[in-house]
């Protein structure tokens, strides 16, 4: 192949998307002589293929009008599904380049990604925080996106980003002849200003402090925020489940690197990313409604598999309140996710990937009514509609809850208001002891692939990770009266080691099993 200005063929790069994961494309364009054609092939989607009619239409609006000729686009590889309309600058540029009107050696190893207005304008797209990470992980050092990109490019380290308005300021910084259209700028080569930092949400944040009575249940939060569980909360309605639950993100400490990137890769494809605000270091809150689809809550959709509620809510919490009021295929859905942290999600086209460690917190009345406490004299449920209620959670997701507790009305909640004591621990003061506990346990786990004790391999949790000699006699007995099932077992171990952290100590002894038990429940039902 040949390059130069008056070549017949020419290429560039772009990026094409499956989930998070990104694929280098080159935009590879022939122009010959023929009868007038335009071909554009590499398994484009129906989107991708339409942007035929878009580059025309903008190449003629800036006056670098596609030649009549018998052209051929190929995105390679070949074999890899292209979907969106972000190819449609790389085609652009790639055609003229060909033609001659772009010095083919300007383009070849820049990345071009953008939607073309028929006017020449250059529209953002979804997608560049995840799309650009591949870029740079392939070796490309300089992309090219639209303006409206600019700030979430930004937030990528390593390339050279360069923003533009519209097709004319591309091809003029590419060292095209063209004259700048009236009122737009050149395209400069200015680096883009590094990121804002963090603005704090107006909306603040709740606060346990708010939380009347139920120690047990806090205590819960506070050991599943430290340690990566998964908790249940059943009881009547007003005994504070979802007050519980929805404050559990302000004990979380801040996203790790890898974590924050991964978030905001998912709100980068489903357009929520407020790159503004550089990258989401708070823990996410997803508290989807009972009525929710399957895609809706792991992903999925027709074509392109898309981010459901399990990814937005990674490294943070998904809440499920009433969750017997929701779908037992979604509740069933949930089972994978809980055990790998991530979902894939197969298409005919292929299969796209995401991330989905989550905690999950659940909240269930104990009956459709919600008066069956006490001694459920209000009660207006037979006793096998409490039975059918509470078996819409089917033991295989509730064996996969590490805690399970029944909330119900604190009689130090009628005592504290009475004396005027109404307020609770603080979120601040909690998480400061959260962190400790995180921060043992990436001291012990520093050589380690995994970490948080919610996500200790079974094998090295028994052999390495061990309680106490009468702890784990404790666990046995427990195991062989059958209150706990085997899965049960670990799961009580890796509560257990997360109470040790938050009390500052080296292993956990009877005390602390004791407590993880106590948290746990019986497994049987």
């Amino acid at each position: 192949m040949t390059s130069g200005p008056r070549c017949g063929q020419a290429r560039t790069r772009s990026v094409a998307l499956r989930g998070i994961t990104g694929t280098v494309v080159e935009v590879e364009a022939d122009v010959a002589t023929g009868l007038p054609a335009f071909f554009l092939v590499g398994l484009p989607d129906s989107t991708t293929l339409q942007a035929r009619e878009r580059v025309r239409a903008a190449a003629g609006a800036v006056g670098a009008a596609i030649a009549p000729r018998r052209i051929t686009v190929n995105l390679s590889p070949a074999f890899v599904p292209k979907a969106g309309s972000g190819f449609d600058l790389g085609i652009a540029v790639a055609i003229l380049a060909a033609q001659g009107a772009v010095p083919a050696g300007a383009v070849e190893k820049v990345a071009h990604l953008g939607e073309l207005g028929l006017d020449g304008s250059l529209r953002p797209v979804p997608g560049v925080l995840p799309a650009l990470l591949a870029a740079r992980d392939a070796g490309v050092r300089r992309v090219v996106v639209p303006e409206a990109n600019a700030r979430e490019a930004a937030l990528v380290e390593g390339l050279e980003i360069t923003p533009a308005r519209d097709l004319a300021t591309v091809l003029a910084g590419h060292g095209c002849a063209l004259p700048p259209l009236p009122g737009r700028a050149m395209l400069q080569e200015r680096p883009v200003a590094p990121p804002a930092p963090p603005v704090t949400d107006a909306v603040p944040v709740p606060d346990f402090a708010d939380v009347i009575g139920q120690a047990q249940a806090r205590r819960a939060a506070e050991v599943a925020a430290a340690g990566g569980h998964h908790l249940l909360l059943q009881g009547p309605p007003g005994t504070g489940k979802t007050m519980i639950a929805s404050r559990i993100p302000g004990i979380l400490p801040p996203l790790a690197d890898e974590d924050a990137l991964a978030l905001s890769a998912v709100r980068s494809l489903d357009g929520s990313l407020d790159a503004e605000r550089g990258l989401i270091r708070t823990a996410p809150f997803e508290s989807p409604h009972h009525t929710a689809s399957v895609p809706s809550i792991v992903g999925g959709g027709s074509g392109t598999a898309r981010p459901g509620a399990v990814s937005r809510a990674h490294a943070g919490v998904l809440f499920l309140d009433e969750a017997p009021e929701f779908s037992g295929r979604v509740l069933e859905a949930l089972r994978e996710p809980l055990e790998t942290g991530d979902i894939t999600l197969h298409r005919s086209q292929g299969a796209a990937r995401y991330p989905a460690r989550f905690q999950l917190v659940l909240a269930a009345n104990p009956c459709p009514c919600g008066m069956a406490f006490g001694n459920g004299r209000e009660c207006t449920c037979t006793p096998l509609q409490r039975r059918r209620y509470l078996r819409k959670i089917s033991g295989p997701v509730l064996d996969r809850m590490d805690m399970r507790l029944q909330v119900g009305s604190d009689e130090s909640v009628r005592t504290g208001s009475a004396a005027g004591s109404l307020g609770g621990e603080p979120s601040a003061r909690i998480a400061q002891r959260v962190v400790r506990a995180r921060r043992a346990q990436a001291a012990r786990f520093a050589d380690e692939p995994w970490l948080l004790n919610s996500q200790i391999p079974g094998a090295q949790l028994r052999r390495e990770y061990a309680a106490h000699t009468l702890a784990a006699t404790m666990l046995q007995r427990a195991l062989a009266h059958g209150r706990l099932t085997l899965r049960g077992h670990d799961r009580v171990l890796r509560v257990a080691w997360t109470v040790a952290d938050l009390e500052g100590d080296a292993r956990p002894d009877v005390d602390h099993v004791g407590l993880a038990l106590t948290l746990r429940g019986d497994d049987l039902r």
